[in-house]
């Protein structure tokens, strides 16, 4: 897998005018926003410097070189953390990843019954999911999906109902593609992350208009938007867990409002799929 270290920072050189960190801008520029010799200059090191950096030359540069070029890049801590991880992938601290799918432990599944009022998930590091409980289930219908198919990336970018299914889908898809960014960043030599990647690229123009941009984002707190077809329009909250012991998984959690039309719905949705459950079981 290309580690993308030269489109990353080309990237974040183009979103950079030389007006705004005190640069002159006229003349004739033959690349968008600053040039390496620019960088160079505003972070006080040398140009050779900069080439290696984008040519992934540069594993034994110290910290605070690579802080000095973040700072004139304007990169924010998660994308400061992407850098490291691209230049350093020996160095990260990270374990060496399986090879195959990922499970979940039998506690965890239990910690997610036991959320009964709340939808919960675990997605793994390819937006895989993992694990998920009755309430989650009644609202994505992950047991009635092949394992290939309970993956977020894949159903956003391959799914033809995705941009029914979430209001806001051009969000939903940018965010995806930030997280995927991320985790090829922490995961260079993971094959299935590669092949997934590759798949994503083929298939969908707007992945690979996504995939350039280079946007690197953490999948921490927000809101989803959904439309279920029982339920109707729901609004969430979601809260992201990394667990201990394994930060390459996630609990994903989503919380409601009480009292608001989405906690009614959620409840009659919940209602529903226990009927159908009980229902099934006495047949």
């Amino acid at each position: 897998m290309d580690n993308g270290v030269s489109g990353f920072l080309q990237s974040r050189r183009a979103r950079i005018r030389p007006q705004e960190v005190g640069l002159p801008s006229h003349g004739r520029r033959r690349v968008p926003g600053l040039r390496r010799e620019e960088v160079a200059q505003l972070a006080g090191v040398s140009v050779d410097y900069c080439i290696r950096l984008e040519q992934g030359r540069a594993q034994n540069m110290s910290d605070a070189v690579l802080e000095a070029i973040g700072r004139v890049l304007r990169l924010d801590e998660t994308e400061q953390a992407h850098l490291r991880d691209l230049i350093r992938p020996a160095r990260s601290g990270r374990r060496a990843v399986s090879r195959g799918r990922q499970g979940v432990r039998p506690g965890l599944q239990l910690l997610l019954d036991s959320m009964a009022g709340t939808p919960a998930f675990v997605l793994g590091r390819r937006m895989d999911v993992l694990a998920w409980n009755a309430l989650a289930d009644a609202i994505a219908g992950f047991s009635g999906k092949p394992p290939a198919e309970r993956n977020q990336a894949r159903q956003v970018f391959l799914d033809p109902s995705a941009p029914v299914c979430y209001p806001n889908w051009a969000a939903v898809a940018a965010e995806t593609v930030a997280f995927l960014r991320l985790a090829t960043g922490r995961h260079p030599d993971d094959p299935a992350l590669s092949a997934l990647v590759g798949e994503l690229s083929s298939k969908s123009t707007d992945f690979r208009r996504l995939w350039v941009d280079h946007q690197v984002k953490e999948k921490t707190y927000g809101t989803k938007r959904l439309v279920h077809d029982v339920a109707g329009q729901l609004e969430f909250g979601y809260e992201t867990l990394a667990l201990p012991g394994d930060p390459d998984q996630l609990l994903v959690a989503y919380t409601v409002v009480p009292g608001s039309a989405t906690a009614e719905r959620l409840a009659l949705l919940a209602s529903w799929s226990a009927s159908g459950t009980q229902r099934a079981e006495a047949s």
